[in-house]
């Protein structure tokens, strides 16, 4: 396949890229480089793989349908360009509009117009639900979880937006499901929770188990916002690759479809239980402060994926164990980053 990932030198896009790559496609990334750590992922990817690579803004319209018109038989557009923190899109809300609601559009439309054959696949999020109040959180074990939803959430659930950043992610969401809709074009769209994984350079506002991991690694103070007792299902970034492998391979199924994949059930992970595997694994005190909870935050979030198995057989392969402790091998080997 001919593939373009936007937002390629990310966390998620070169891993993607990578295994593209790996598998013989011709992979084209299409990144305007502002977020830190992506000029590093390129470095490293260009080490081994060829590929091709074009700065750009999936703000800027005509930079997108130039793209397309100079790029001709796409099989695969996979758009991961994003702005991703919630506090991010608290304080720049404008920005945050722009490149995922703007952004996403511009894809879309340059699919629909320029090459309507290819597949779009979405990277949206968990946060497209809200925060879900009327849903019953207990305590249990030191966690939150759910009370009577043992799959976790499913797609079914109504869609209520909460900050700008689920706005504007939301928004896309909506624009990728109704493009395929009516325009009959191949769209799906992944709403994700909690991919974790090498090349991620998480912070504070977002990557919290890369962020957590590094910040330990480095010996490196970790503020907690909230209580720690915050629940995820996470999931291995290889495990996400799986899923977008098992979509293009089952596109008839799946195409027009919105997909929760996360770790589910079986994959979950909460704040301090990261603090206690990591100390663990280090061998010593990992140092934590509290702070105020930030807006947004759910308390507890678990996907329901039965509706990606049934579509297309997937499921996480990857523990929590064996993930956690191969991004702090990652990291420990790639001090120099950081």
């Amino acid at each position: 396949m001919k593939i373009l990932i936007t937002g390629g030198a990310g966390f998620i896009g070169i891993n993607s890229a990578k295994r593209f790559i790996d598998e013989g496609h011709e992979v084209i990334i299409f990144d305007d480089l502002s977020r830190d750590g992506t000029e590093r992922n390129l470095a490293w990817l260009k080490e081994n793989e060829e590929f091709d690579f074009v700065q750009g803004d999936v703000k800027n319209s005509e930079q997108v349908n130039l793209f397309f018109s100079e790029h001709e038989g796409l099989d695969l557009v996979l758009h991961l360009a994003a702005q991703v923190a919630v506090t991010t899109s608290v304080e720049e809300p404008r920005n945050d509009f722009e490149v995922n609601a703007l952004g996403t559009f511009n894809i879309c439309e340059a699919v629909r117009r320029l090459q309507p054959e290819a597949m779009l696949l979405y990277s949206s999020t968990n946060k497209v639900y809200g925060e879900m109040t009327d849903i019953e959180v207990c305590e249990k074990g030191g966690r939150y979880e759910y009370k009577g939803l043992p799959h976790g959430i499913s797609e079914d659930r109504s869609l209520d937006f909460h900050s700008p950043y689920g706005c504007s992610k939301g928004a896309g969401d909506q624009y990728v499901i109704d493009y395929g809709r009516i325009y009959d074009l191949k769209t799906v769209s992944f709403r994700q929770s909690c991919i974790y994984g090498p090349h991620q350079f998480g912070i504070e506002d977002q990557g919290w188990v890369a962020h957590f991991t590094i910040s330990a690694v480095m010996d490196k103070p970790i503020t907690i916002y909230g209580d720690g007792k915050q629940m995820r299902d996470v999931l291995h970034v290889d495990d996400l690759i799986n899923c977008y492998l098992g979509a293009i391979q089952n596109i008839d199924k799946a195409r027009g479809r919105a997909y929760n994949i996360g770790g589910g059930p079986e994959n979950i992970l909460f704040l301090m239980q990261l603090i206690a595997i990591l100390g663990e694994s280090l061998g010593r005190r990992i140092e934590y402060s509290f702070a105020d909870w930030r807006p947004g935050d759910q308390k507890t979030f678990v996907c329901d994926t039965r509706r990606a198995k049934e579509d297309f057989t997937w499921a996480p392969k990857i523990g929590v164990q064996e993930g956690v402790s191969s991004l702090i091998k990652w990291v420990k080997e790639n001090k120099e980053l950081f």
